[in-house]
């Protein structure tokens, strides 16, 4: 097993866009920057989106202004259509990101399309980004299961995927919404996938409904793939998944593959201190364990 993993930190987006209570674009700069502190160097920042539909990413062109001119970092943001890549390109995005399911029940209930529709939603979204060498990123949800549909066949996953390829996303990142995969499936998953992307261009977001993430993401690093997607203290969520939780933190992978001898280079005290200022902003705990774990063994040391 080899070096060379990639964290993809998606707590910014991907993680507060569900919260209830909604995050001022100054505290989510200064989450964002911790972030990088710690050694996190590729962020997704936030999504240019409805107002309407996800009123917690309102200000993401602020932040994208704010953060962008950091010469040590990667900042990606969702975009859904047209308007939201021309806002995203005025605020200077040059990486990008376009959203599909796998699941059609998924689909419909989450964008109120249909999976063929929505690939011709974000078609134009992609040539136009090529056209201006601004990189993109496809996401695919719901990879491992659905809560509308049930089990998703690897051949639907495999569908977009190789759409999303040949339409020039430079990585796919395969997304467990509902946090139902498990080692097995995971493998024969990227197995399939990789028949048509290559496995270095694949990446592995998985949620952590079922305390599966970590083993599955050891799966596909078996399988030869090295990106993962995590949220600074496992948020996030989706409101059309019920039951789902957040991504899988990204202390608890950051753990794990230091003690498989893969060097990160992040700083575990600085991204537990992200964690905690976000945590707290939101009103609950950590979900991470690593987190939990650091926070107790620290409170201890400072009551004896």
């Amino acid at each position: 097993m080899s070096d060379g993993v990639r964290i993809v930190e998606v707590g910014p987006r991907d993680g507060l866009q569900n919260e209830k209570t909604p995050v001022s674009v100054e505290a989510r700069v200064t989450f964002i920057e911790v972030l990088l502190d710690a050694g996190l160097h590729t962020v997704e920042v936030g999504a240019f989106v409805s107002p309407k539909a996800i009123p917690q990413m309102v200000g993401s062109d602020e932040v994208l202004r704010r953060v962008g001119s950091r010469p040590d970092g990667e900042f990606h943001v969702l975009v859904p259509n047209e308007k939201g890549y021309e806002a995203a390109r005025a605020a200077g995005a040059r990486v990008i990101a376009v959203f599909g399911s796998a699941s059609e029940g998924f689909s419909r209930a989450n964008i109120n399309c249909s999976v063929a529709e929505s690939i011709e939603r974000f078609k134009p979204v992609v040539a136009r980004a090529r056209a201006d060498g601004v990189r993109v990123r496809g996401y695919i949800s719901c990879v491992l299961g659905c809560p509308y549909d049930g089990e998703v066949k690897p051949k639907a996953v495999v569908d977009v995927a190789k759409v999303l390829w040949d339409l020039g996303c430079y990585e796919v990142s395969l997304g467990d919404t509902i946090g139902v995969g498990t080692p097995k499936k995971a493998r024969e998953l990227l197995r399939a996938v990789a028949g048509h992307v290559p496995m270095a261009r694949l990446a592995m977001h998985f949620h952590d409904t079922y305390g599966q993430a970590l083993a599955n993401l050891y799966a596909g690093m078996e399988e030869g793939a090295r990106v993962m997607d995590c949220a600074a203290g496992g948020l996030g969520g989706c409101p059309y998944a019920p039951g789902a939780t957040g991504n899988v933190a990204t202390e608890d992978v950051i753990y794990m593959l230091e003690g498989l001898g893969v060097a990160t280079g992040v700083d575990m005290t600085k991204l537990v201190q992200a964690t905690n200022e976000i945590s707290t902003l939101i009103g609950r705990p950590p979900v991470s364990r690593v987190a939990a774990a650091l926070n107790a063994k620290k409170r201890l040391a400072n009551s004896e």
